[in-house]
C-alpha cells in the first residue's frame, strides 16, 4: 500500500497515515511519501501510540519515505 501526501502539511500526513493503517491487516506494509519536515517527528509518535512499527525512514531531496508495518 502506498500513501502519497507530498504537498500536504500537518496534520494531514499523520491523519491520512492513521486512517490507512487502520484499514490494513497485520503484516501489511504502508509506504508513506511526504515532504512535510514535521513528519520526521510525528510519524514515529503515531506508531508508538498504535500497534505499528516503522521499518525505515529515508530522505532524498526534501522528500521523506516511511515504511510502516502493521503488527496489530
Amino acid at each position: 500500500h502506498q500513501l502519497d501526501v507530498i504537498g500536504f502539511f500537518c496534520p494531514v500526513p499523520i491523519a491520512e497515515a492513521k486512517k490507512a493503517l487502520s484499514n490494513m491487516a497485520k503484516g501489511q506494509i504502508l509506504e508513506v511519501l511526504a515532504d512535510d519536515p514535521e513528519t520526521v517527528h510525528d510519524m514515529p509518535l503515531l506508531t508508538t501510540r498504535g500497534k505499528n512499527n516503522i521499518l525505515s525512514i529515508e530522505e532524498s531531496a526534501g522528500e521523506l519515505r516511511f515504511l510502516i508495518e502493521v503488527v496489530k
